[in-house]
């Protein structure tokens, strides 16, 4: 075979197998949880290192809760912000989402509105096809916004309750419940190794994984409501800290679709330590890659952790 040959088939094999890399945009500000600028740096990095994956960042220009981590804040490669005592509404903040396969949240709990604009083209974005992640506490925020809540189809806490949808779980016997009753949306017990049942094993995200594996230290959100429409549960964890909130089997691996869109929802992902843990970062990739694509070409890992064993990998900031 000749070399123009060769290059020729190559080029043509790419082109049938999609080369090209999928584009990626991580939002983010305002989250209640200290770690953001950090958590967000680390999943730029985990979509990087993982390889076709080009990574953008875009982040509101009025920051909440941005100072204990300030040292990460550059490390996006956002240019000046500026940080706030109350979340507040940046009515400049109109990322194009359209140039993008798949957007990450890790906006959290009690981030400022959207201007209506842009909340109207992220809409038609996912409705369109677009890909969306939800990560941890990113299922905390926009309790206002229905569209929102269809999309992540499960939630917790900003006055969230029994008006918003119903609390899903699966009960000690394995059976899906959607409980209709009035109640609270929104609790976790203290953080822990607990273990993740997977539900939906051929799930292209789940494929592989052992049945039931530990995360490492994180919270087990739980009684979580919203509309639940077009959801699947692919896992479950159960709080076995000494004050658990319920004696349930709370989902925290979820799909959701929304017109042509395809959702993953991940409750997963507390801390930095939360997000070294294998059970996180693998499920993250195969999750954006899904939500992006509808495939999942990752194997899981030799470390990926058991039902007994918890696994991390220690996070280096790459220079």
């Amino acid at each position: 075979m000749n070399a123009t040959f060769f290059y020729l088939l190559l080029a043509f094999t790419c082109l049938l197998s999609s080369c090209s890399p999928v584009k990626v945009l991580i939002i983010d500000g305002q989250n209640n949880h200290d770690v953001w600028p950090k958590s967000t740096v680390m999943m730029k990095q985990y979509l990087e290192e993982a390889k076709g994956f080009k990574v953008a960042v875009n982040r509101s220009q009025f920051t909440w809760k941005g100072g204990k981590q300030s040292d990460y804040l550059p490390l996006a490669g956002v240019g000046l912000t500026q940080d706030k005592e109350q979340p507040q509404t940046d009515p400049d903040f109109a990322p194009d989402f359209r140039k993008y396969d798949v957007v990450i949240s890790n906006f959290g709990w009690k981030a400022a509105a959207w201007p209506a604009a842009t909340q109207r083209a992220f809409e038609e974005f996912v409705k369109q096809g677009g890909g969306f992640v939800s990560i941890h506490a990113a299922d905390n925020s926009f309790p206002d916004w229905k569209a929102y809540n269809e999309m992540i189809g499960l939630g917790g806490w900003g006055g969230r309750t029994e008006k918003d949808g119903p609390y899903v779980y699966y009960s000690n016997e394995g059976e899906l419940i959607r409980d209709e009753s009035n109640g609270k949306a929104g609790s976790h017990g203290p953080r822990h190794e607990f273990p993740v049942t997977v539900r939906e094993p051929n799930h292209p995200i789940t494929r592989g994984m052992p049945a039931v594996w530990l995360t490492t230290v994180d919270e087990c959100y739980a009684q979580l409501r919203g509309p639940a429409k077009n959801l699947t549960v692919l896992a479950t964890g159960k709080d076995h800290s000494d004050k658990p909130p319920t004696d349930r089997h709370e989902p925290v691996l979820m799909t959701v679709t929304y017109g042509k869109g395809r959702i993953f929802h991940s409750t997963l992902g507390h801390s930095d330590v939360s997000m070294e843990g294998v059970g996180f970062i693998e499920s993250f990739l195969r999750g954006v890659e899904w939500a992006a694509t509808g495939k999942v070409t990752r194997e899981i890992p030799a470390d990926f952790p058991t039902e007994k064993v918890a696994s991390s990998r220690d996070f280096t900031v790459k220079k």
